[in-house]
């Protein structure tokens, strides 16, 4: 099972794309997985043939635990791994005890062994003890969804007449809403970054006049399909600035830094269930175009379920943007194990000072947060002071 995360500590196959005997590329999709926070596609690491399944579609899977094995074609499978469960064939043996137990299948009951409901749904039904036999599902064929557990309310018995209390004035019911498994890793991530990573913030307001001129050229001379957002000028900007500040690209790793060659840039994508931050990779040798086209692409995919592993795990800087939801400027919690994240607020119009005249323009407030055991106030302002460089300058968002 990879880690697709850092915060990621088991893993769901929703669907092999693969079955025994047949023939594997390197980097072809051989299964979907879920995690906490989104369904990713698992592309294989090498090629072959598909000579075990371990992992049966709906069982939780520790990170690092086996879930199949992939043969040079002729090879016969290691006997160290145990076989694919088989209801018909009775009991398994024991196995040897290992570092972490995946969560056991769910047991057939009369309750749901004819009820159609996800694996991440029955996961929910088993952790909140939900009979799925009283789930209204709203999925195709009346499926029960995550949805439909996470709005689940248990019916509550009425009082018999004899025991009905007087009638008083009505006193607003406290109530409980249990937190979905994506909002406890949430919780979980940003409790950890708090407590580890001392966090720092500098702000700059950027004049983005000439950005916002910048992006109306470039869509009504492109694609309709293929607008950039403000969003795609961050991207880009920060891209650029990393170059040439490479801690901000970087992991604390105790004694050293990894510091990492590839621009690969986390956006902060909303979903309905929680917040996810997948990336565009490579973002040092994509043009402006580029980047729109892959981040409008990417946040479908998000929405959809089918983003790819190197999507959620290889991210090396991150950027949140609220400006949509008109907030001016805010902090963003430091996604770990990243260095620093950019808070974006909203492009509005302001008086400012141009050649000592007051005139009406466009600006942007930004907020770097970062990492003190990484950089000091110095560097981060410079760093800054470069995104905000590239953004008032924008003919370099072009080259």
């Amino acid at each position: 099972m990879p880690q697709m995360g850092y915060d990621m500590r088991e893993g769901t196959v929703v669907r092999w794309h693969k079955q025994e005997g047949e023939t594997v590329d390197r980097g072809e999709v051989i299964a979907d997985i879920e995690t906490d926070k989104a369904t990713v596609e698992f592309e294989a690491y090498t090629g072959g043939v598909m000579g075990r399944i371990v992992a049966e579609a709906g069982v939780a899977v520790p990170v690092g635990e086996l879930i199949a094995i992939i043969t040079e074609p002729g090879e016969s499978v290691p006997e160290l791994a145990a076989p694919p469960a088989n209801p018909a064939a009775g009991p398994a043996p024991t196995p040897a005890p290992v570092a972490a137990d995946p969560e056991p299948a769910a047991p057939a009951s009369p309750s749901d062994g004819g009820v159609r409901a996800s694996p991440i749904a029955r996961r929910l039904a088993r952790e909140r003890d939900i009979d799925l036999a009283l789930v209204a599902g709203t999925g195709p064929n009346g499926r029960i969804t995550e949805r439909d557990i996470e709005n689940y309310q248990a019916p509550v018995d009425a009082p018999s007449p004899a025991s009905a209390p007087v009638a008083t004035a009505a006193v607003p019911a406290d109530t409980r809403i249990d937190l979905s498994r994506m909002r406890q890793t949430i919780a979980r991530v940003t409790s950890d970054s708090k407590s580890t990573a001392p966090h720092f913030y500098v702000t700059a307001e950027i004049d983005m006049g000439k950005a916002m001129s910048l992006r109306r050229d470039v869509n009504d001379a492109s694609d309709p399909e293929n607008r950039v957002s403000v969003n795609d000028l961050m991207v880009k900007a920060c891209a650029l600035a990393l170059a040439g500040h490479p801690k901000f690209n970087s992991f604390f790793r105790g004694d050293h830094l990894e510091v990492h060659g590839a621009m690969n840039i986390g956006i902060a994508i909303a979903l309905e269930s929680g917040l996810i931050l997948p990336g565009v990779n490579n973002c040092e040798s994509k043009s402006l175009l580029q980047i729109a086209a892959a981040t409008k692409d990417l946040i479908a995919r998000a929405n959809s379920g089918t983003l790819r592993n190197e999507e959620y795990s290889s991210t090396t800087f991150s950027i949140s943007n609220m400006g949509m939801f008109d907030v001016e400027s805010f902090t963003a919690i430091i996604y770990p194990p990243h260095a620093a994240i950019l808070a974006v607020g909203s492009v509005r119009q302001q008086p400012v000072v141009r050649d000592g005249e007051l005139a009406v323009g466009q600006t942007m407030k930004a907020t770097l947060s970062t990492d003190h055991r990484v950089a000091d106030g110095a560097e981060a302002a410079q760093f800054l002071m470069e995104i905000k460089r590239v953004l008032q300058n924008p003919v370099s968002l072009l080259l």
